[in-house]
């Protein structure tokens, strides 16, 4: 089991390859790409950085690009800002990036107020999440 929890304006994009059986979860901070100057540690706080970093290391475990499959969880304006932007930015940003490269989106639980978790059954390609204190919900399944 994966899992990433107290999930507010960040996302977190969950990517599943049924072929082989691979999962694996990027818990993104900021859209767009990190600076140049950022340590490889922080890169992949930015959604472009974590999905390559996603990308290579399913690759390496044997995933074509064509099988992954992801789910988004996140994006939720936690804070109730009328002026916060960074929600949508990260949705917004981490759709264009994942469209760029062919990946396909099968389901989302983004934006709202309410923060979120979410797990990545590996085993069983089961993705699932909560909203604040709530019950768990299955958001999709390979």
């Amino acid at each position: 089991m994966v899992q990433s929890k107290a999930i507010g304006s960040c996302i977190a994009i969950v990517a599943y390859d049924a072929v082989k059986n691979i999962g694996a979860l990027a818990h993104v901070m900021l859209p767009g790409r990190a600076p140049a100057d950022k340590k490889t540690r922080e890169k992949t706080k930015y959604a472009a950085n974590a999905i390559d970093a996603v990308v290579n290391r399913m690759s390496k475990l044997g995933s074509k690009k064509d099988d992954i499959e992801v789910v988004l969880v996140g994006g939720g304006n936690i804070l109730n800002r009328e002026n916060d932007t960074i929600c949508n930015a990260n949705i917004e940003s981490a759709l264009e990036l994942l469209g760029k490269k062919g990946l396909k989106v099968r389901a989302r639980a983004v934006g709202g107020t309410a923060r979120r978790s979410v797990a990545l059954d590996v085993e069983r390609g089961i993705i699932s999440y909560k909203e604040g204190n709530g019950s768990e919900k299955q958001l999709w399944r390979a």
